[in-house]
């Protein structure tokens, strides 16, 4: 299965939301996805702030497939990777180089999302696969895969408690909307807790 890693420059005019957790500000506009297209885009470094929170809706839980991780990468490598398209075209990248499956495995897990971070457990929720901290979740986004089945990837971009590496975990969402409606609830997050900072 192979994709043109060209066509994801073809359309650099094509709309995107953009949720950033200190703006507050939610854009929920869908059109014209294609390959390039980023749904949705949560940059937690932002620093604009203004008056928009939604506490009522800071924890949800999606049922989620999980596609692979790139770990431990150098921290300085973050910052070569701050823009959505960078960081989409790194997983398409690594996706190539066998480095990162092109779809994920048939089993679906529990994506959960709350003031904590995000777990991803079994579906039973009795495994708890992986934990994401939400302080150290640098960058959450969500873009279509490309593959022409309408599914969408969830990246999340996170560093350990030091700083020292970051790590790209990525998840496939059954729609846009999911992939966009976990972005928001996570924003939701971030405002909540930096509301209760401020009080």
């Amino acid at each position: 299965m192979f994709r043109k890693v060209k066509k994801r420059h073809s359309s650099s005019s094509s709309q995107s939301s953009e949720i950033s957790t200190k703006s507050k500000s939610v854009d929920s506009s869908l059109g014209g996805l294609s390959r390039s297209s980023t749904v949705a885009s949560l940059d937690t470094d932002s620093t604009k702030s203004s008056g928009n929170s939604a506490a009522s809706e800071t924890c949800a839980e999606f049922r989620v497939k999980y596609v692979g991780a790139i770990e431990k990468l150098p921290f300085e490598m973050s910052k070569t990777l701050q823009e959505p398209l960078e960081l989409i075209n790194y997983i398409d990248a690594a996706q190539q180089d066998g480095k990162l499956p092109f779809v994920p495995g048939d089993e679906e897990m529990v994506l959960g999302v709350s003031k904590y971070g995000v777990k991803v457990a079994s579906m039973d929720q009795c495994d708890v696969l992986h934990r994401h901290p939400l302080y150290l979740i640098m960058r959450m986004l969500c873009y279509d895969d490309g593959l022409g089945a309408g599914k969408n990837l969830l990246a999340l971009k996170t560093t350990d408690a030091k700083q020292q590496d970051c790590s790209i975990w990525v998840y496939q969402c059954s729609s846009a909307e999911q992939a966009q409606a976990i972005c928001k609830v996570l924003s939701a997050s971030f405002d909540c807790v930096l509301t209760s900072e401020k009080s």
